[in-house]
């Protein structure tokens, strides 16, 4: 096979299929992959990790059955900096070890979702990092802990009032989506629920409360705010919030690095999307090497 012909399946397969390139140049898919994964080896080499201050760290499904990778990525040069199947302590300490005890020691902060695992191997890697947990995850948590729980609550006390159920049953995505994303023929809807509901309307509220303390960039003025948002769900005779303040109070610590470090795992979130759309064109991947290799490809940086 000729330089040129290589060069033009590498460019083709940065924007379609393995398949859909055999299929245009007559090869054979397997011979077109190899080549693609040549070029990407080749092109982008080992990741340049020297004077890396930032991190943000997050999980993403590889396969069906609750199978997950985990991608790293500098939030600075919004590049991609390492990709390993799993998400436990073992198999993300690859990336520290690969980044070494010196260049560790340089990290300043690293943004993540409430992962034990994440957190305690950036700990024993990073002496110097402080751990800072996304608004994202801690949001997401708090509507499945509380928001979804308070919801079933209420349509179970409504049992005898099977309009008024329904209409708490069906109420999951209203409640959950943020405010600014209500659709206009929604509004109505919603705030008919929470005139109607107390519960539903004070864990509402709480929510939209909960996400202000990522608004601060003094920590002082966040610690105020917890200690008032606290004494507020403690105080409404509600069990899932309840449960959800104790369960959230070892984190805080991480949730006001935020006012220090104001990251999140947002840029992680647009690449898992990217990931998703990457996968789909290629009707998945078998070869973890080859997938990974695509991932890095697709956000080589800012330079």
């Amino acid at each position: 096979m000729t330089r040129r012909l290589a060069e033009s399946v590498a460019r083709l397969c940065a924007g379609t299929s393995v398949r859909h390139t055999a299929r245009w140049f007559g090869l054979d898919w397997k011979t077109v992959k190899a080549i693609d994964f040549r070029h990407l080896e080749r092109s982008l080499g080992p990741p340049n990790l020297d004077g890396v201050r930032l991190l943000a760290m997050d999980e993403f499904a590889i396969q069906k059955g609750h199978r997950y990778a985990t991608v790293v990525v500098d939030p600075e040069r919004k590049r991609v900096l390492w990709v390993g199947r799993g998400r436990s302590r073992a198999e993300i300490r690859p990336f520290f070890e690969l980044l070494g005890p010196v260049r560790c020691a340089q990290v300043r902060a690293v943004a993540m979702d409430m992962n034990s695992a994440y957190d305690l191997e950036v700990r024993a890697h990073c002496p110097n990092a402080e751990v800072v947990y996304d608004l994202f995850h801690v949001v997401a948590k708090y509507g499945r802990e509380v928001i979804d729980r308070v919801r079933v609550d209420e349509a179970d006390r409504l049992r005898a009032d099977k309009p008024a159920r329904r209409v708490v049953k069906t109420s999951r995505w209203l409640l959950l989506r943020n405010r600014e994303n209500v659709p206009d023929e929604q509004v109505v809807r919603l705030e008919e629920l929470l005139a109607a509901n107390k519960a539903l309307l004070t864990v509402y509220l709480l929510k939209e409360d909960l996400k202000g303390l990522w608004r601060y960039r003094r920590e002082a003025w966040a610690w105020k705010a917890w200690k008032s948002w606290k004494r507020r769900a403690l105080r409404s005779g509600l069990e899932p919030l309840r449960v959800f303040v104790r369960r959230l109070e070892p984190y805080l610590s991480g949730i006001l690095a935020h006012c220090r470090w104001p990251l999140g795992t947002n840029l992680v979130e647009g690449i898992n999307n990217k990931i998703k759309v990457i996968k789909r064109v290629a009707y998945g991947y078998r070869d973890d090497a080859y997938f990974f290799l695509k991932i890095r490809a697709a956000f080589p940086g800012l330079g």
